[in-house]
């Protein structure tokens, strides 16, 4: 035998006994230990012996393994000939009936007679003639009665039954087939062809994935044997592969062969060109979709794994970080679901009235909207079905006095509409394109669209949910934001006011004149703060910087002169705190005018400042109505918690969330009918205080 030759053998040998190998460890793992299980796992197990001896030959040319392997080829039919008659045996797999009788006996004479030529052809007998042309009688034979056992087997089969083992009838049919061809040769010509017999090994190892298609169909032969459809598809597209390359390899050998001087050059262009098919047809969508069709539809029962459906569907939304590609997503993986090439979602808009296209893929975009109460939304609504518009273009009838939108009907790859429905409210539909390969709509198809329309429509409602929250959300925040606001400027009005009223009494002192104009100017600084924070939020600007503490107090002293009692202020020394002057003195403002309004004419209000470790202490001591431990604790530092008559509730909020920021406290100390007692404490600003000091200064 050539090297090239025995090289192709070895790997077509090799490839067979692994393939057998593999089912055979399967099987006996999974085996439920009954008369057909055992004479499949015989038959594989002999298969597998054969192929392995094979394999040896090829590789070592020995003479005794040239007995070995042939006398395992008809061992090896032998055992797929007892599989087959428990096959048309009684279905208990009981005494095989009468009819088959001769069968058997005529299976087992051929087994003997093949099992004697072999043994005389090694001793070198010629008692029955030539003993070698009497192997290829006897081999061309037993080929022939296995394609009758498999005509019987599958004749006498019920109709239900047949699709259980048609891919191993027809597995071991084209095995029988090709050794009838490859034998039927040698008996015309008295020798075997190298060619055929060279890849004989590799057309036997093509009924492996075959049996396992008819094991895992049959549930009684095991307990554990499943098929995933992705295998099923990988390797069939690989099995294609290589009957495509085959063919342009022999193609490019006869182009050689017969092509004179040019055959070389025509067989690389030609072997190059089928590598570039190839390539295409990988790429292809469309190839991979009609094969994964023909896949489904003629191996499997269900058209659909629906374990990896749900999970790839269910993880292609939840990978989405947004709306847009969320709805992206969700057209995606319906369309995969069917094989379509393109979709287009339409929703709700904002004003529940029309649905309007929100996203689209590989579709043009439209700004078709059908209305929130038109006949299309009452329909999905009503029926829940999936419409295809092929069938109700050939056949209305069959969706009633339903009538098609007319921009629907304009889309020329317009397809299937799947309702995106939770419970009876329509959230809105999909619209997917002409698929890659023919698919036909049955009911499974149906319920899986509708289903994954059910999900799809939740995930959409949870992320409008979402959306609608995070709008509420910042729309509290601003109005929490303006309610600070607007409590600051209720007090800059108060005092602005008062200062016009003192204004027609006072309207000839120039001190008076002069602190209008400060407390003037003063308010306007403020306002403009306040504006500030209304644009950029709650948050400051600036960084917290050394704020002069007694400067702070003496301000606030000199603007509440003119109230009863007005405040008195007891200064130690200058102490600086790390905070933001405006804000500080909106705090320390605060809790002297809460003061005021809760003290009489006659009582008194003392602020004083000092220092307590690491902390410049503010404290305002008044001798009004006072507060009850109940009401601090519960509400007075509570937004909108207030016992003064007009009172919004947000400015001891305000305070205490920014002297927290900061890092310090209020602590309050109050008797009702005796008086109040409260101490901010600020954390000092000690180091570079009167840098600070003096850039504000420069500034």
């Amino acid at each position: 035998m050539e090297a090239g030759f025995s090289t192709l053998t070895a790997w077509s040998y090799g490839l067979a006994s692994v393939g057998f190998a593999a089912l055979s460890l399967q099987l006996r793992a999974c085996s439920r230990g009954g008369l057909r299980q055992r004479a499949l796992l015989a038959a594989l197990v002999s298969s597998a012996v054969w192929a392995v001896l094979e394999l040896a030959l090829a590789l070592t040319n020995h003479p005794a393994l040239v007995v070995a392997a042939s006398v395992a080829d008809v061992l090896r039919i032998a055992c797929w000939y007892a599989f087959l008659a428990s096959m048309i045996a009684s279905p208990a797999g009981g005494t095989v009936s009468s009819q088959i009788r001769p069968l058997v006996i005529a299976g087992a004479a051929l087994v003997c007679l093949g099992l004697v030529a072999h043994i005389l052809k090694a001793l070198g007998g010629n008692i029955f003639g030539d003993p070698t042309r009497l192997v290829f009688i006897d081999s061309l034979a037993l080929s022939v009665f296995g394609l009758v056992l498999i005509e019987t087997l599958f004749r006498n089969l019920p109709a239900d039954s047949r699709w259980s083992v048609k891919p191993l009838s027809i597995g071991l049919a084209a095995a029988f087939c090709f050794d009838v061809y490859v034998y039927a040769d040698a008996v015309l010509f008295n020798r075997l062809d190298a060619d055929a017999f060279s890849v004989r090994g590799l057309v036997h190892a093509l009924v492996v994935p075959l049996v396992a298609v008819t094991a895992a169909r049959e549930g009684d032969w095991t307990a554990k044997v499943a098929l995933s459809r992705r295998v099923v598809f990988h390797s069939a597209a690989l099995i294609a592969s290589g009957i495509y390359l085959l063919f342009v390899a022999a193609a490019g050998y006869y182009v050689r062969l017969f092509g004179g001087e040019w055959g070389r050059a025509f067989q690389v262009a030609l072997l190059f060109a089928g590598l570039l098919g190839l390539t295409l047809m990988a790429l292809s969508g469309s190839m991979r979709a009609k094969l994964r069709v023909l896949v489904s539809k003629h191996l499997f029962s269900y058209r659909y794994d629906y374990r990896d459906e749900w999970l790839r569907f269910t993880q292609t939304l939840s990978a989405c970080d947004g709306p847009a590609a969320l709805r992206q997503q969700i057209i995606r993986g319906l369309a995969n679901m069917v094989e379509s090439p393109s979709g287009a979602m339409w929703l709700l808009d904002p004003s529940g009235k029309q649905y309007v296209q929100s996203a689209r893929w590989n579709m043009p975009a439209s700004t078709a909207a059908e209305a929130a109460d038109g006949e299309l939304a009452r329909f999905l609504t009503r029926s829940g079905w999936v419409i295809n518009l092929e069938e109700y273009r050939s056949l209305p009838s069959r969706y009633g006095a339903f009538r098609l939108a007319a921009w629907l009907s304009a889309i020329p790859s317009a397809w299937l509409v799947v309702p995106l429905a939770t419970g009876d409210e329509l959230t809105g539909f999909v619209l997917l394109g002409t698929p890659r390969a023919r698919t036909d709509l049955n009911w499974e198809v149906n319920d899986l669209l509708k289903t994954a329309g059910r999900q799809a429509a939740s995930f959409v409602g949870h992320m409008q949910a979402t959306e609608a929250l995070l709008e509420t959300r910042k729309f509290d925040a601003f109005n929490r934001m303006s309610a600070f606001v607007v409590h600051d400027l209720k007090n800059i009005v108060a005092q602005l006011s008062l200062m016009l009223k003192n204004a027609e009494r006072h309207k000839s002192n120039p001190e008076f004149q002069q602190d209008m104009l400060m407390t003037v100017g003063h308010s306007v600084e403020r306002m403009k703060q306040l504006m500030l924070q209304l644009r950029e939020g709650t948050t400051p600007v600036n960084a917290p910087g050394a704020v002069d503490l007694s400067e702070v107090i003496r301000k606030i002293g000199r603007s509440k002169i003119g109230h009863e009692p007005a405040p008195e202020v007891h200064l130690e020394e200058r102490v600086f705190a790390r905070a933001h002057e405006d804000r500080v003195e909106r705090v320390i403002g605060h809790v002297v005018q809460n003061a005021i309004d809760a003290t009489d004419k006659n009582g008194s209000i003392v602020v004083t400042l000092t220092r307590q470790g690491s902390n410049a202490v503010v404290e305002v001591h008044d001798t009004g109505h006072g507060m009850t431990d109940d009401f601090i604790r519960e509400r007075l530092f509570k937004p909108f918690q207030t016992t003064k008559q007009g009172g919004m509730g947000i400015g001891a909020y305000e305070s205490y969330q920014y002297v927290q920021e900061l890092g310090g406290d209020i602590v309050v100390e109050s008797t009702p009918g005796v008086g109040t007692r409260m101490r901010i404490l600020l954390p000092l600003h000690e180091m570079n205080a009167a840098a600070d000091v003096a850039q504000k200064a420069v500034a």
